[in-house]
């Protein structure tokens, strides 16, 4: 395995009386941590990022990487539709050392491809450290087609690419014909998109049982499909209500009722209905009353990620 595979988790942002909570945050990474996840990512679109100032991200970001200890590699998310703020930001961010940027096409202004390969660049060349894009086209109303995710391939830094489009012939093409790894952001699509060839997932909904998610992952890796099936199938009915409402309303409610966080977002995020939150409840007592399946590798991919991953993370410039 190298760096830009496996489970990673897009970190809620928790909040106490309308602040982040930092404390609550660096449990939460410790949490993923032990249950054998391959890397975090904070401030994207599950932290709620849009709502947090240039200098609430910068602290989550900061309390997350203490917690990692680089024990555990951590992605920023970068968003937004200035191409000169963002490359000023990813420019400062530099020095932090995380493994890189995940960064989503610019929103709300609908580019056109070349506009989108151009703003892009000039994000990997403000930095060394590694790019993984982002294509959310229900969020940021543009699609990053092959073609354009092929031409920002030939940068060096450009090193994956998490693909939401809900398209598998599109998430296939990459798989077959970039050199990219390709991360499945479509939780509903995860099974598929290993069946695949892809190389994981960041995955909301793995906040609430990353272990098994780890282990789906595995038994792909395996070639133990039936088995992964049969794990997918049981995970599916919690990931569908998981995003039942807008994310990550039912994520922190889910959190909430484990005990993890309070449940709080900001505007115009609200918190998950009263009806969605009993139907979550009940799927949530059955994914919870899941077992792990003895002989994972959970134990040695957690020690692979705590065996130097700064290294691997600067292997990449």
């Amino acid at each position: 395995m190298t760096l830009f595979e496996g489970i990673w988790i897009p970190l809620v942002t928790p909040f106490r009386n309308g602040e982040p909570d930092l404390d609550r945050a660096q449990q939460l990474a410790l949490t993923m941590m032990d249950a054998g996840v391959h890397g975090l990512v904070v401030c994207g679109t599950t932290g709620e990022a849009a709502t947090l100032s240039e200098q609430e991200q910068e602290r989550v970001l900061s309390a997350v990487l203490e917690a990692a200890q680089g024990s555990c590699p951590v992605l920023m998310g970068i968003s937004g539709s200035d191409t000169r703020a963002l490359t000023e930001k990813v420019a400062r961010l530099d020095s932090k050392r995380s493994a890189g940027f995940l960064v989503s096409a610019p929103s709300y202004v609908r580019p056109s491809q070349e506009g989108i390969r151009l703003h892009m660049q000039a994000i990997a060349q403000a930095t060394d450290d590694p790019i993984v894009l982002y294509n959310i086209p229900s969020r940021t109303g543009v699609n990053i087609d092959v073609g354009t995710i092929v031409a920002l391939e030939r940068h060096a830094n450009v090193v994956a690419v998490k693909e939401c489009g809900g398209n598998l012939g599109q998430m296939a093409e990459l798989i077959n014909h970039t050199r990219l790894k390709v991360l499945c952001g479509d939780d509903v699509l995860l099974f598929h998109s290993l069946c695949l060839g892809g190389h994981g997932a960041i995955s909301a909904a793995a906040h609430i049982r990353p272990d098994l998610f780890v282990q789906l992952f595995e038994l792909v890796r395996n070639g133990e499909l039936a088995s992964a099936r049969t794990l997918f199938n049981h995970l599916l009915p919690l990931i569908q209500l998981l995003f039942s409402e807008s994310n990550p309303a039912p994520i922190k409610a889910a959190l909430a009722m484990q005990g993890r966080l309070q449940e709080e977002l900001r505007l115009p995020m609200t918190p998950m209905s009263k009806a969605g939150r009993a139907s979550l409840a009940h799927a949530l007592d059955k994914m919870m009353a899941l077992p792990l399946a003895k002989n994972t590798a959970r134990s040695d991919l957690a020690g692979q990620n705590k065996a130097g991953v700064l290294n691997l993370v600067h292997s990449v410039h």
